[in-house]
């Protein structure tokens, strides 16, 4: 099989999906791959009676994803809120994976997105040829879901316009999909169920109507608890990256992640770890995922124009990129923070510099 930038999720751990099932004798529901254990088991990673190890695919509490699991189960759909960053659109692929053994059923919600891509749209030559018939329908994402019992993920739900979103409420309530052009209507099968992702601090977001919040159960996915779990969740993907895109580095040292991390929850927090110096925040929202960003770029620059070892100077530029949305406010903010805080951090001077030589100052 000819190699791929980004497998699916299915076909990049299909190896331990096929584990999980072989030692999963618990009840499954309908359609469903894998009990509704396993399918936790799964995404929170674990050692398996034969001695397996399931690499945790999402770093954060049991609970939350007990819940989200619990609610597929029922006829409920799933909302995942989070601000940038927190791993929606991540857990929503492995939990598809997981239960369908699919997760290409994605509807990306866009100012663009129409409610065809969400219903069905024709093959207008021979919608023309034939007229409105079951040839001629193409069928969405969604229909595809509701005909064979199988998890669709909806993608950014409040970019899309409300009149589109609100394509989703009967589909929701009544399970059906109706299609008048040919006096008929789709019925969805058991195993049929939607997980939709939102986020609260993005620009251009349309709010959604009571109507169809009440057909979703939320789940808020909050950013990483401690410094050190983000560190953890920044390395285990940074070394992911750096497999699948060939990189000649060797893996981040864990020193250097926690700088990054460090600075990113400083300046997301307002304040310095210690709480002693108080800070502005930058316009962005200097995510979990913009950090592994900035390892993976460091890596890169690393391997193919360093010596292979990820440092301050390969970090500076992905960093101050990270930071500077804004060229006017957070250029004022990144200034103040290296100056009272990189500045004073003794064993961080090699940063400050290399980010100093970065801004040309």
């Amino acid at each position: 099989m000819t190699a791929v930038l980004r497998p699916t999720a299915e076909q990049q751990y299909a190896a331990e999906l096929e584990a999980v099932a072989a030692h999963d004798d618990r009840e499954r529901p309908p359609n469903w791959r894998l009990s509704p254990r396993a399918v936790v088991t799964y995404v929170l990673g674990g050692t398996l009676p034969d001695g397996t190890v399931v690499t945790p695919k999402y770093v954060g509490s049991r609970r939350l994803v007990e819940v989200a699991v619990g609610t597929l189960v029922t006829d409920r759909a799933l909302l995942l809120v989070g601000v940038p960053g927190t791993a929606k659109s991540w857990l929503s692929e492995h939990l598809a994976a997981a239960i369908s053994g699919d997760s290409t059923l994605v509807v990306q919600g866009t100012a663009g997105t129409s409610e065809d891509q969400v219903r069905y749209g024709w093959n207008y030559a021979r919608l023309i040829a034939e007229g409105p018939s079951e040839n001629a329908l193409v069928p969405s994402p969604v229909m595809k879901g509701m005909r064979n019992g199988a998890v669709v993920r909806v993608e950014e739900l409040t970019r899309m316009p409300s009149e589109v979103q609100d394509s989703f409420i009967t589909i929701l309530s009544e399970k059906s999909l109706p299609v008048p052009e040919l006096s008929s209507q789709v019925q969805a099968v058991p195993g049929f169920t939607v997980i939709a992702t939102a986020n609260d601090r993005d620009r251009g977001v349309n709010q959604m109507s009571s109507a169809l919040a009440r057909r979703f159960n939320t789940v808020v996915l909050p950013p990483p608890a401690t410094e050190d779990a983000e560190v953890e969740i920044v390395v285990t993907r940074a070394q992911q990256l750096g497999r699948a895109l060939r990189l000649p580095a060797e893996p981040p040292a864990l020193d250097e992640v926690r700088r990054v991390v460090r600075i990113f929850r400083e300046l997301r927090n307002g304040s310095t770890v210690d709480g002693r110096t108080q800070l502005k925040k930058p316009s962005g929202s200097l995510s979990t995922a913009e950090a592994i960003s900035v390892i993976a770029n460091g890596m890169a620059l690393a391997g193919h124009f360093g010596d292979g070892t990820l440092g301050a100077d390969e970090l500076a530029s992905g960093l101050i990129g990270s930071v500077v949305k804004d060229r006017v406010s957070d250029t004022t903010v990144w200034q103040e923070y290296l100056e009272t805080v990189l500045k004073e951090r003794a064993e961080w001077r090699d940063l400050y510099r290399a980010c100093l030589d970065v801004s040309g100052d």
